[in-house]
C-alpha cells in the first residue's frame, strides 16, 4: 500500500510540475473540470515544484571561480594551503544550483559535486555534497540569515580520523558581494576551534 501511494505521489507531483506552465497560462473557462479533491491535491502539487524567490537568492552562487582552499587538521596545527576552481550553474529549470570542484587535497589531486537549493515543503534551504574521497554522500539543511547575506546549515558526517560516526558540521555561506563567497564548514560543538575547511571563491574576470 505504501508504495502504491509512493508512486501515485510521484507522479502527481511529476505531472503537476512539468504541465505547470501549460496550466497556469490556460483560461480557467478551457481548463478541464476535475474531483476538488484531486485539483486541490493537484495545485499542492505545483506549488511545491515551483521555484521562487528563496531559489534566487543563490544566484550569487553562479559562476565560474578561483578558489583559495584552507583545512585545518587539528586546531593546534596550521591550516594547509591550496587551490582549486569551481564551476557552478543552475540545473532543473531553476530549482537546484550545481557545482563542479577541482583543486587538490593534502597534495592529492580532489573532485567533488554539490547542489544547493530550497525545499519548498520543508522551507528550509538543502545541499548535498559527494567527491572522490568518500563513498559517502553529505547532506545538511539550513536557513538564510543577515537578509540573505549568508545561508547556514546543520548535517552529520562520519570522520575517519577519529572514526566518530554522525559527527555534527555546520556548513556556512556568506556572500560579500556578487564577485566573492566565502564556505566555511566545521564542528559546532568546539566554536572558534572547530573549524575544518574554509574555501574562498573569487569570480572568473
Amino acid at each position: 500500500m505504501k508504495n502504491s501511494q509512493f508512486v501515485v505521489c510521484s507522479a502527481l507531483i511529476a505531472a503537476a510540475t512539468l504541465s505547470a506552465p501549460f496550466s497556469f497560462a490556460q483560461d480557467k473557462a478551457d481548463a478541464p473540470k476535475m474531483d476538488p479533491q484531486m485539483a486541490a491535491a493537484w495545485e499542492r502539487a505545483a506549488k511545491a515544484g515551483t521555484p521562487g524567490a528563496p531559489h534566487k537568492a543563490l544566484e550569487p552562487l553562479v559562476g565560474e571561480w578561483t578558489c583559495e582552499v584552507k583545512t585545518w587538521m587539528s586546531p593546534e596545527a596550521p591550516p594547509m594551503e591550496s587551490k582549486g576552481t569551481s564551476k557552478t550553474t543552475w540545473i532543473l529549470n531553476g530549482r537546484f544550483v550545481h557545482e563542479e570542484f577541482s583543486g587538490d587535497m593534502g597534495g592529492q589531486a580532489f573532485k567533488g559535486m554539490g547542489m544547493y537549493g530550497y525545499d519548498n515543503t520543508k522551507q528550509k534551504y538543502v545541499i548535498t555534497w559527494v567527491d572522490d574521497m568518500t563513498t559517502a554522500i553529505f547532506t545538511a539543511e539550513g536557513v538564510a540569515q543577515d537578509g540573505g547575506k549568508s545561508f547556514a546549515f546543520m548535517g552529520k558526517m562520519y570522520c575517519a580520523p577519529t572514526d566518530e560516526h554522525d559527527r555534527p558540521v555546520m556548513h556556512v555561506i556568506r556572500i560579500i558581494s556578487n564577485d566573492k563567497h566565502v564556505m566555511e564548514m566545521g564542528d559546532p560543538r568546539l566554536g572558534d576551534k572547530g573549524k575544518m575547511m574554509e574555501i574562498t571563491y573569487t569570480r572568473k574576470k
